[in-house]
């Protein structure tokens, strides 16, 4: 057995490749439009796993938008993602600039929280070891759920 994607239902799609893409930094490795089921697929993969991806189709985010509209609650939503980063206090400074809410600051160093436009959370960790508690994270209150 072997990981291949996660699928997120999202509502909008710009404001979703806005926040996976541009924001997080996820790189496009495929995109599939159906005519006949009204729905596009896009898929998305860490910097670090992108040749992988390309090769392997995995590991990947797939962002399914169906263009009738619809509200996703209940059963079709999940936990989280998550993804390793180099430099978590950067990484959170990033998002931050780019409008996102950090629900869960990475006080201790090593995790964060944040939320997608659809409300999906996203975990993010460092990679290696902790870094050292730093300001303003260390002080940094959690904000709403996650």
């Amino acid at each position: 057995m072997r990981y291949l994607h996660t699928m997120v239902r999202v509502r909008d799609l710009e404001a979703s490749l806005h926040f996976y893409r541009d924001l997080l930094g996820l790189v496009q490795t495929r995109r599939m439009d159906s005519e006949a089921g009204r729905f596009s697929l896009i898929y998305l993969a860490a910097p670090q796993d992108t040749a992988r991806a390309e090769t392997e189709k995995s590991p990947e985010v797939e962002l399914t938008f169906n263009w009738d509209l619809e509200d996703y609650q209940g059963g079709r939503n999940f936990g989280h993602l998550a993804f390793e980063v180099e430099d978590i206090y950067a990484a959170c400074q990033r998002l931050m600039d780019g409008g996102v809410v950090i629900n869960r600051p990475p006080r201790d160093g090593h995790m964060a929280f944040i939320r997608s436009p659809d409300g999906i959370s996203v975990e993010l960790l460092q990679g290696g070891e902790r870094l050292a508690p730093a300001e303003p994270w260390a002080s940094m209150p959690n904000v709403g759920v996650w």
